[in-house]
């Protein structure tokens, strides 16, 4: 897609997306040498010592990931849905597909999810439930259920706005694919407020509580983490 559009439309701003699985300087030169890129996208496995080093050494202006569901996997590789569903993300843009995906509720009140037939969770009444992917699924593995893969949590780097700003990051991502009118408004306005305090005070920025409140309110598993960037080795 990138050959074809730096040959048909020159003139046309081509972005990098987290797929291309970029995390080196090689790497983001060769994209840019090659295709003429704008900006790339990092993907959720970089320390922030690792970003703020691509910083300083890319050809182009960088995005990373603020706010979203947090990807365990190599972003642009993971086959987990694809095995699942027969259905590749990178060319159907999403994981676990929507029309793959099955609700039901039971005669106990609980509800099930299934990924193309497949279980991915069962769970009891009141439980607050999450979109399945198999990656966040709870198995049954040697007799025990749970999360075999990874507990449903969001990446949150509101804490690491600064730093950020700092190491010259020119974008924030914040997930919105698979989300509602509401999660999109909410996390997007606390975000801004965020952006719009830093700017304005810049050393004096403080992370405020109620932002915090808000966004682990929609959070997956109502969980919070930094991912890989709070990682110490390099």
């Amino acid at each position: 897609v990138l050959d074809y559009a730096a040959r048909r439309h020159p003139d046309l701003p081509r972005h990098l997306s987290v797929q291309g699985s970029a995390t080196t300087q090689a790497a983001l030169r060769y994209y840019h040498e090659r295709f003429g890129i704008a900006r790339a996208v990092l993907p959720r496995v970089l320390s922030l010592q690792q970003v703020e080093r691509l910083c300083a050494a890319t050809p182009v202006p960088l995005e990373v990931f603020a706010f979203g569901s947090l990807c365990i996997m190599v972003e642009g590789r993971c086959q987990l849905s694809s095995y699942v569903t027969g259905a590749s993300p990178n060319r159907h843009g999403v994981c676990s597909p929507a029309r793959f995906v099955k609700w039901e509720e039971q005669t106990d009140g609980s509800r099930t999810v299934r990924l193309n037939g497949v279980l991915m969770d069962r769970y009891a009444e009141g439980e607050a439930a999450g979109y399945p992917t198999v990656c966040k699924g709870r198995f049954d593995v040697g007799g025990e259920v749970f999360h075999a893969l990874e507990e449903p949590t969001s990446l949150n780097t509101l804490g690491l706005l600064p730093q950020l700003a700092r190491a010259g990051v020119v974008a924030l991502k914040i997930e919105g694919r698979q989300r509602g009118a509401a999660y999109v408004a909410s996390v997007a306005r606390v975000w801004r407020r965020a952006i719009d305090e830093l700017q304005a005070s810049n050393e004096k920025w403080s992370l405020r509580p109620e932002w915090q409140t808000e966004l682990s309110a929609h959070a997956e598993g109502h969980q919070t983490t930094l991912g890989p960037y709070h990682r110490s080795w390099h």
